[in-house]
């Protein structure tokens, strides 16, 4: 009998010690005129007295103790922070509810709810600050905290995902890039059977053995769709956070295991009447996790799915990038920290934003390496290559200069930027970025020369930097031309280029009588997300109703002349009856009138890639707006 009052005794204990513990049961008060207890009912009350006892100092000690800060130092996953009891706004809040069903959401969220750490204020001010500034206005933050990451709910586009809101396409438009690479190179991983996917080889782009994706978006089941997103998600924060850490924030809400209700819309009620208006608004919601495990992130993404599918998902990952890669070393990546990551008037996400989550490092620019400026200023730039790229519409536009780290990516995906937008461009067949002998030769030249190119991209060099890739490229120019290109004192690539065309094979150069040799036709497909309404009012439905804007599939038909063939060449082209892919003249080829050439601002985009493609679809041109 003692044993078993022992084993009560330590369960009350037990009980009171729990973050969130149910209100122990009191004894009536006793009149006073009621007969003396019993040995055991004595017994029974000295138990819930040390109980009560027991619960009144972890109370004391919690109100005592200051919350955690959050260390930037990779830790192993963090202790739970003490959750607070529910309030009665908790079970009034779906009234149609059967108590017991209350009582069991409401002891989960006690348990799952609230784990994590809570940001410091002066943490969460440099947060807020760094990415909104002072003076955002109420509506770039309704932007940011009204967009989650879902797919599409349409067959033909269910592969993507969908954009409400015109702030945050930067991060899904890069999520969605990583999204297509696990859907199309590596089906194996997220539960879609197939026999010859292709094998990651480490860094470095695939090629030699070609693989050709399914373009069946349909078929792609939700448990598939979820799991190439888990991964995703995990992959970028992992890369955020130098392969070593990811932080994953999510919010201090409402638990997700509550049976008979669908998870995203218990997350949907809990954030009903939130609004985001100030870092304070942010600390009191949001909720840490550092993962040191790949394994117990992905745990984490794929149970906290919800959260990130719900209306606040967008910020939540772009916080949890920024919290993997450190709010000091995101400040230490750029080269003007006083500016807001998402920038004004529009609260469109700055290229910041897109570089962290394309290759883990906040940088502002899109060329390789970095660039000197002299007197110990530099700009920073790509350092690595990876895994999905970028292409631009303000490349085209001469603005920048997009480095092959972004151009050539590992996989043939690329994020679409224009001057308001982020779309995406992949191909289905992992050749298309494979080059033949002559445009291997092409590349290894201009590498040579932007090496040497000191003017920011404006393609010129001195003669002392010339020589250089003349004996890097091994390339004899007779001396007769070398005179004339240095007769200035700097080259310029175009005309440099204009020599080298016109040069033997044996010297070095890239002449081509024929103009034909290396031509490719394949296709790319284009994905923009972006559903809301026609904004600009120039299309209304018959009833005068302004129509909804649907994500949208275009597939493209490529085709590209080699970057050296003189113009006088491209009024006719060689069409093969054989299968898309590298053609070359032949005995089983001949000689047609090209289609007509299609044009808009995505053909653009394709042409800083592939020099004078060639682009042709069906139905309306797409949009990268």
């Amino acid at each position: 009998m003692a044993d078993q009052e022992e084993e009560e005794l330590r369960v009350a204990l037990r009980m009171s010690m729990q973050n969130s513990p149910p209100e122990p049961k009191r004894s009536k008060p006793r009149d006073a005129g009621a007969p003396a207890a019993s040995p055991e009912e004595s017994r029974r009350i000295q138990r819930e007295l040390m109980a009560a006892a027991a619960e009144k100092r972890m109370l004391a000690t919690r109100i005592a103790s200051p919350s955690p800060s959050l260390s930037h130092s990779p830790s192993p996953s963090p202790s739970p922070s003490p959750s607070p009891s529910p309030s009665k706004a908790t079970t009034d809040r779906n009234p149609g509810k059967s108590a017991d069903c209350v009582r069991e959401e409401v002891n989960f969220a006690a348990k799952e709810g609230n784990s994590g750490l809570e940001l410091s204020s002066e943490e969460v001010n440099q947060l807020f600050s760094m990415v909104f500034g002072s003076g955002v206005s109420k509506d770039i933050l309704a932007q940011w905290s009204n967009q989650g990451i879902r797919f599409s709910p349409d067959p033909e586009t269910s592969m993507g995902l969908v954009q409400h809101e015109g702030g945050p396409c930067g991060v899904l438009a890069t999520i969605q890039a990583f999204v297509l690479k696990y859907l199309l190179f590596f089906p194996n991983e997220i539960g879609i059977v197939t026999s010859n996917a292709p094998q990651n080889l480490g860094p470095g782009r695939l090629s030699k053995g070609q693989y050709v994706a399914s373009d069946n978006f349909g078929s792609l089941t939700e448990d598939a769709k979820a799991r190439a997103l888990v991964k995703s998600m995990g992959e970028i924060l992992f890369m955020c956070g130098d392969n070593k850490r990811a932080v994953i924030a999510t919010l201090n809400v409402v638990g997700l295991d509550t049976k008979g209700f669908a998870k995203n819309e218990i997350v949907a009620k809990a954030l009903e009447g939130l609004s985001i208006e100030s870092a304070f608004d942010l600390q009191k919601i949001l909720r840490i996790e550092t993962h040191t495990s790949q394994t117990s992130a992905l745990q984490k993404l794929h149970k906290a799915l919800p959260v990130f599918q719900s209306r606040m998902g967008a910020l939540l990952f772009l916080i949890s990038a920024l919290l993997s890669r450190g709010l000091d070393s995101i400040q230490s990546d750029r080269d003007d920290p006083s500016l807001p990551l998402v920038t004004a008037p529009f609260g469109h996400a700055s290229q910041e934003i897109v570089n962290l989550l394309l290759c883990g490092q906040a940088v502002p620019n899109v060329f390789d390496g970095r660039m000197d400026l002299g007197g110990g200023m530099f700009l920073k730039g790509i350092f690595t290559s990876v895994e999905v790229g970028f292409l631009t519409l303000l490349e085209s536009l001469n603005f920048c200069k997009v480095g092959q780290h972004l151009k050539c990516p590992k996989w043939p995906i690329w994020v679409v930027g224009s001057e308001s937008h982020y779309t995406v461009l992949f191909a289905l067949d992992t050749t298309v970025q494979d080059e033949n002998e002559l445009e291997e030769r092409e590349s290894q030249i201009r590498r040579a020369f932007d090496a040497q190119d000191q003017s920011g991209g404006g393609g010129f060099i001195s003669v002392e930097g010339f020589h250089q890739v003349l004996r890097e490229a091994g390339i004899r120019l007779p001396s007769e031309k070398l005179d004339h290109l240095c007769s200035t004192g700097f080259i310029v690539w175009s005309e440099f280029w204009q020599v080298i065309l016109d040069l033997d094979k044996s010297l070095g150069g890239l002449k081509d009588s024929s103009g034909l040799m290396g031509k490719k036709v394949f296709d790319l497909y284009h994905f923009n997300g972006i559903a809301k309404s026609d904004l600009n009012g120039s299309h209304t439905t018959s009833g005068g109703e302004t129509p909804v804007q649907r994500p949208r599939l275009t597939k493209l038909r490529v085709s590209v002349p080699p970057r050296w063939t003189p113009e006088e060449f491209m009024a006719d082209v060689v069409v093969t009856s054989g299968p898309v892919g590298n053609e070359s003249s032949g005995k089983d080829t001949e000689v047609t009138k090209p289609e007509p050439s299609q044009h808009a601002p995505l053909v653009d985009c394709i042409r800083t890639r592939w020099s004078r493609a060639v682009c042709n679809w069906v139905g309306d041109p797409p949009s990268i707006v």
